[in-house]
């Protein structure tokens, strides 16, 4: 599942397939940057921060083991709320797909693995429904937001046609 959505994700990137414009309205298009941050400079130079964080706070040898796992977490991010996210979890919307949430694993993911609240709202900036859903990032948008770094569209009405529990 992962390598078919690599795949996906590549033929987008490389304009091999179309994206429906539901999906693409109000999106930037900076072919340059996108070119750049999909290439091996962009990964290599990441790979190359990392490394330099660590040499400047890992003060134990043993934190070096770390590395790895830092530098490979977009895959493995990617793989548990694309996979684990679509298998275990706990639904509250019944949708026409297999999404769920991930509730205890949530605060590694960074509201991410909301994943079925993501579907039902999937151009909100807050993935937390429940009052016990908490997006972690949701305030970082905010203040992004006020700090007038983003600015924040009005979420996009499409009508699912599904049905809440």
């Amino acid at each position: 599942m992962m390598w078919r959505t690599r795949t996906i994700y590549q033929d987008i990137i490389h304009e091999r397939m179309d994206v429906e414009s539901r999906f693409t309205k109000n999106l930037p298009i900076w072919p340059a940057f996108d070119k750049f941050a999909n290439g091996a400079v962009s990964r290599t130079l990441w790979v190359l921060l990392y490394i330099l964080f660590f040499v400047l706070f890992a003060h134990n040898y043993w934190l070096y083991l770390l590395l790895p796992i830092i530098v490979s977490m977009g895959a493995v991010h990617g793989a548990i709320i694309n996979w684990f996210a679509h298998k275990y979890g706990y639904i509250n919307f019944n949708l026409k797909n297999t999404s769920m949430n991930l509730l205890f694993v949530d605060v590694l993911m960074l509201g991410e693995s909301y994943h079925n609240n993501h579907h039902k709202h999937p151009s909100s900036i807050n993935f937390g429904d429940r009052w016990y859903e908490i997006d972690p990032m949701y305030p970082v948008i905010r203040l992004f937001a006020w700090m007038r770094i983003i600015t924040l569209a009005k979420p996009l009405a499409v009508p699912t046609g599904e049905t809440d529990f």
